[in-house]
């Protein structure tokens, strides 16, 4: 099921005009606040983004949002030893990893939420079972606190500790489309083959509009 919120709003119509809006990605985080332009309170729209952040790789490199420069990328929240969805997530991510697979355009962002046990060693194996190779598929650890800010208030994925939970852990499969811009474009289930077809035509999409600017 594709995720839903309140706050949602669909820019397609307002932002391009009579454009095609089935090849149009709508804005999945915004607020609407006021300003004043010459003398007149207006409306203005301000798109919420991903924050500046400082984490660790499978390489236990240090990686910023300016490794995500001038790049549409895929983030999700999992852990090396989930019994539940996140094999199937990452079998399914893995196709998508696979098609863009050098294109610089093109990243994806797997945090771990168990960040006692996933070191980043336990992350670069993981990635190589998988047959991940390089760094366009980012392997990320930080601190409890950075991990679970990021996903429930910036990536709006749910995350949490739970000892009765298969694993230990409750959290959601979703797959997260960001763009060069940090703005959240879409939200998708990693354990569905049809939702990570959708996401992949969608980075199309946002990719070409890219090319046509």
């Amino acid at each position: 099921m594709r995720k839903t919120f309140t706050c949602i709003i669909l820019l397609s119509l307002s932002l391009y005009g009579c454009k095609d809006k089935a090849q149009q990605l709508p804005f999945m985080q915004m607020e609407v606040g006021e300003k004043v332009m010459d003398g007149k309170t207006v409306k203005d729209t301000v798109f919420r983004t991903i924050p500046p952040f400082r984490l660790l790789n499978q390489d236990s490199a240090v990686v910023t949002e300016n490794d995500f420069k001038g790049c549409i990328y895929v983030a999700d929240f999992f852990f090396t030893s989930c019994p539940t969805i996140c094999p199937t997530m990452h079998r399914n991510l893995l196709k998508v990893y696979n098609k863009y697979l050098g294109n610089p355009q093109v990243k994806l962002a797997s945090h771990t939420i168990d960040v006692k046990y996933d070191t980043p060693s336990r992350m670069k194996a993981y990635a190589a079972k998988l047959g991940v190779k390089g760094t366009q598929w980012e392997y990320l650890w930080g601190s409890r606190d950075e991990i679970y800010a990021l996903a429930e208030r910036n990536y709006l994925v749910s995350a949490q500790e739970d000892k009765a939970a298969p694993g230990g852990f409750i959290h959601q499969g979703y797959l997260v489309l960001v763009d060069k811009e940090k703005r959240i474009r879409g939200f998708y289930d990693g354990t569905q083959d049809k939702e990570v077809q959708q996401l992949m035509l969608d980075m199309d999409i946002l990719l070409a509009s890219y090319s046509q600017k």
